[in-house]
């Protein structure tokens, strides 16, 4: 699909569309879609203040959504549709539901105009363990194997 391609343009449109709804109904101003061509299998808009969730971004409701919808955690064969830039998280989240694909609207500028500033998120992941503002430190490293271990030896593990 590219940016010219209409039915690309009608599922932002909704992304955009339920952000603004968002807004109105006391949520972040973000929305997002999941489709598989012409049909929407889930939508999501930011929902952080209303369930008291800092994970409920919209990509994130709208994944949670769509899995809920085909009773399975791998979204190959869909493509999300979201108001804006992903932060680092639901980045993360798009690469793990597995994806085909993201387009977005507004970038992580534009959020950043609008107090939604995830340019120390960036950072952070990229910094080293003892520069990171939150302190994240190994605690029982050799310990933390052992579940590890426990999935490499079973048999009717289902793999991700």
């Amino acid at each position: 699909m590219t940016e010219a391609d209409p039915v690309a343009i009608r599922h932002m449109r909704r992304a955009l569309r339920l952000a603004c709804d968002s807004v109105a109904s006391g949520g972040g101003p973000f929305g997002a879609v999941i489709a598989r061509g012409e049909e929407v299998v889930a939508e999501g808009n930011n929902r952080v203040t209303l369930e008291l969730d800092p994970t409920a971004h919209a990509e994130v409701t709208a994944i949670r959504q769509a899995c809920r919808a085909l009773g399975r955690f791998d979204l190959r064969g869909l493509t999300l549709y979201s108001s804006c830039e992903p932060c680092p998280m639901c980045l993360a989240a798009i690469h793990w539901a597995r994806l085909d694909g993201a387009f977005f609207a507004g970038t992580r500028w534009d959020a950043a105009a609008a107090g939604f500033d995830d340019e120390l998120l960036y950072r952070e992941v990229a910094a080293p363990l003892e520069q990171r503002q939150v302190p994240t430190r190994p605690l029982l490293p050799e310990e933390g194997k052992q579940p590890f271990a426990d999935w490499l030896t079973k048999a009717d593990r289902t793999p991700y």
